[in-house]
């Protein structure tokens, strides 16, 4: 079987810059790609087979940070920032986001293709075990969830309840039973602690929907009487 040779993704709109860039890593044996817009690299990184992404942080239509947080949420692919800016707060936020390296234009696009290749050198972690319902993404050993491709910053308690409806899509769970499986002094709270935390977890799940066109998107059912379901 013939082995399959590293693909790298290229987001920047400078068609001179990309095209540059492009030749050095095809001359030195790499596949590429190239994409103008931001929005294009999460679903690209999604489908697979891309190894290093070169993430410019001045796209037309976001910038490479917000990019770089979203893409984090799945997956840790490595990431090499390009920016036409050279200040030290910029390649420490970089960083904290998550980025493996950072090169500051005008750079010599056969230093890129060095850096890759140290990049694709380096052993990959483990991929985290995702598992789908539905519109829902999890991953319980990272405590995280994504829904509808966008990760959610979720308080302590807010992923231990939508952690709980998860695991029993469209099954009613009464309060006491998610106050068992998320509090550890469920004895010492209420039916009101529950009803508090729905309410900011369903404003985080309704922002998520809306950042994909989805409005009003509230999975959560309320029985009342009863509990709280989920329409994975």
């Amino acid at each position: 079987m013939l082995r399959r040779m590293p693909k790298v993704l290229i987001a920047e709109d400078e068609a001179a810059i990309a095209d540059a860039v492009l030749y050095a890593l095809r001359s030195e044996g790499l596949e590429a790609e190239h994409c103008l817009l931001g929005r294009e690299v999460l679903p690209r990184v999604r489908a697979g087979g891309i190894d290093v992404v070169v993430l410019d942080v001045g796209l037309p239509d976001t910038n490479g940070f917000d990019v770089c947080r979203e893409l984090r949420g799945f997956s840790d692919v490595p990431v090499i920032f390009l920016t036409a800016r050279n200040d030290e707060i910029d390649r420490v936020l970089g960083l904290e986001l998550g980025a493996d390296d950072y090169m500051a234009k005008p750079f010599s696009p056969r230093e890129l293709v060095a850096r890759v290749r140290a990049r694709l050198r380096r052993p990959r972690s483990a991929e985290p075990a995702w598992s789908e319902r539905g519109a829902f993404a999890i991953d319980r050993d990272g405590h995280r969830i994504r829904y509808h491709g966008h990760a959610l910053d979720l308080t302590r308690y807010e992923y231990a309840l939508l952690a709980a409806l998860l695991q029993r899509p469209g099954a009613i769970l009464t309060r006491a039973q998610l106050m068992d499986r998320g509090w550890d002094d469920a004895a010492d709270s209420g039916d009101r602690t529950i009803d508090t935390h729905i309410k900011t977890l369903r404003a985080k799940l309704r922002a998520a929907g809306m950042a994909v066109g989805k409005d009003n998107a509230d999975p959560i059912r309320t029985h009342r009487g009863l509990g709280y379901s989920l329409e994975a």
